[in-house]
């Protein structure tokens, strides 16, 4: 970020005179109008939850009452380092937001997370209370969408609002401004950097997104679609599909598409190349077979969930996915099929907190559910894709903004990102091609739309599929790069990313014989390929 845009934000907020380096114990004199500072306080090396001095700040902002009458502000957390390389990360957090978690910059892959590389850091609950509601079940965190103001927050509001108040603190603390601005998250997080690269480019030099739920309301249709597709082939979730059962589908794809990439290795590296290879019809069973099979109904289950959810015109309503082995996955049953949770009733979370999420923040107006599993999980079988799927489009008076313009980046749709390519701005998006809950085609697809309408987005954007990975670090995956260094080197040195170091962790069983295994992850579209005896980029 130039200094001359941030300069100017902080003169807009910060206390006049221009500031001094101001102790971390006197950091409340610092804080913007509006902003109150809760806590300052100099950690020593080794305390709290990072290993290096810093001064740990805590403070609310934008405090309010809802529509709703509920009380509502923006909480915030900000480390800063006292061994401070010039950097800043915003960092956007995941799921429902609700809570401030520790600001450290953590999960960007291998390597010492942000803060310790020296990063200030600031983190969020992005406006509202996750716990506000502790009488309400298992959707008590989803309440807050009853409030317009709480959800435009968790879709953009809170980023922009605390944004230049964080960057005010960083200044008033250093007496300097960052010399380079950044912003991280996954999942939900990783929306909320593809918004920040739509709605603030000039706020950020460089944006890292992983696996992105860019089209968070669409997504939360499937949930319904999956626990229905699950359900016509069993009484309850755990029972549609064993883990062996699972076992089996990724078996069958491994057999079709694992040696596609030139390397027989239990990973699917060729993603594109293995839907036209795999037919899954060949999983169903032949007359008087009974195992090493599937029934056709099961199949017809795993074919219509991976189609994506549809209107009864046929009409798309998200997305398609790619078959691939990480369906066998422990993470992909904890999100689609079973947990271990006993609150949850043992339900995945696709059927407790994601259809909590479906019902009061996806739709217009919100659908009060109530909030035992039984009650979320008949909510979702009684989902009508025909009228209920309507209300992630819908504005009333009361939410002039309906929850796919809340939550998506404008022109998500058909996208160009000349804003961001005219600021300078770099974006770095990386998804798991068997994530269970954004699908990684959607990702794919906006990448190709985007690169189709814009031919100069290579210049300004990479995107990394991790073959295996499902929604986060695990599975049969090399989920180790360092992306975050890779996207530091393309904004401070203007190295731009190719081919990404990365490995298969040590100690990750899912891994079996490839745990410790080098690879490298390709820019899309292209794919890791073997060859006799080295690894390479190609198509």
């Amino acid at each position: 970020m130039k200094k001359s845009t941030i300069a100017a934000v902080v003169a807009a907020l910060a206390p006049a005179p221009a500031l001094a380096q101001i102790a971390c114990a006197d950091m409340a004199s610092a804080a913007p109008e509006g902003v109150t500072i809760t806590e300052a306080t100099a950690l020593p090396e080794g305390d709290d939850q990072s290993m290096i001095p810093q001064c740990l700040m805590r403070g609310t902002m934008a405090e309010r009452t809802g529509a709703d009458g509920k009380p509502y502000a923006i909480g915030f957390e900000l480390r800063l380092p006292e061994a401070w390389q010039g950097r800043f990360m915003h960092q956007f957090n995941g799921g429902n937001d609700g809570e401030v978690k520790p600001a450290l910059g953590a999960g960007t892959g291998v390597g010492a997370p942000a803060l310790e590389r020296g990063f200030a850091v600031v983190s969020s609950d992005a406006g509202h209370d996750g716990k506000a509601h502790p009488d309400a079940g298992l959707v008590g965190g989803n309440l807050f969408g009853l409030d317009f103001e709480a959800r435009r927050d968790y879709g953009y509001g809170a980023v922009a609002k605390l944004h230049p108040v964080a960057l005010a603190l960083v200044e008033a603390h250093y007496g300097e401004a960052p010399a380079h601005v950044y912003g991280y998250g996954t999942s939900n997080g990783g929306r909320h950097a593809m918004v920040a690269a739509k709605r603030m480019p000039e706020a950020f030099d460089g944006l890292l997104a992983g696996y992105p739920g860019f089209r968070l309301p669409r997504a939360a249709i499937q949930h319904a679609w999956d626990v229905q597709q699950f359900r016509s082939v069993a009484p309850t979730l755990a029972e549609s599909f064993s883990p062996d059962e699972l076992a089996f589908v990724a078996g069958k794809i491994i057999a079709a598409c694992d040696a596609l990439d030139g390397l027989e290795d239990g990973v699917v590296g060729d993603t594109a190349g293995c839907q036209q290879a795999f037919n899954p019809a060949e999983m169903v069973c032949d007359t008087g077979q009974n195992s090493e099979c599937l029934s056709a109904e099961k199949v017809a289950a795993l074919e219509a969930i991976h189609a994506g959810p549809t209107d009864g015109a046929g009409a798309a309503l998200y997305s398609d996915w790619p078959w691939d082995p990480g369906i066998a996955s422990g993470n992909w049953r904890f999100w689609k099929i079973e947990s271990t949770v006993p609150p949850w009733g043992m339900k995945p979370i696709i059927a407790v907190m994601g259809a909590g999420s479906l019902a009061h923040v996806f739709s217009t107006p919100p659908t009060m559910v109530d909030g035992s599993p039984e009650a979320l999980e008949a909510y979702l079988m009684a989902y009508d894709f025909d009228v209920e799927a309507a209300k992630v489009d819908a504005v009333t008076e009361e939410f002039p903004e309906s929850p796919m313009q809340v939550m998506s980046p404008p022109g998500a749709d058909n996208p160009v990102l000349t804003e961001l390519e005219g600021a300078g701005g770099k974006l770095v998006v990386f998804h798991g091609t068997a994530d269970p809950v954004f699908s990684f085609n959607d990702t794919a697809n906006w990448y190709g739309k985007l690169t189709a309408n814009n031919p100069a987005a290579p210049e300004f954007t990479r995107f990394y599929a991790i073959p295996g990975m499902p929604h986060g670090r695990g599975g049969n995956a090399a989920d180790s790069a360092d992306l975050l260094g890779a996207l530091i080197g393309w904004v401070e040195d203007g190295t731009a990313p190719e081919a990404v170091p990365t490995a298969f962790r040590e100690g990750n069983t899912e891994a079996g014989g490839n745990a410790g295994g080098e690879r490298m992850l390709c820019p899309w579209p292209q794919v890791l390929r073997f060859e006799g005896s080295t690894f390479s980029c190609a198509e």
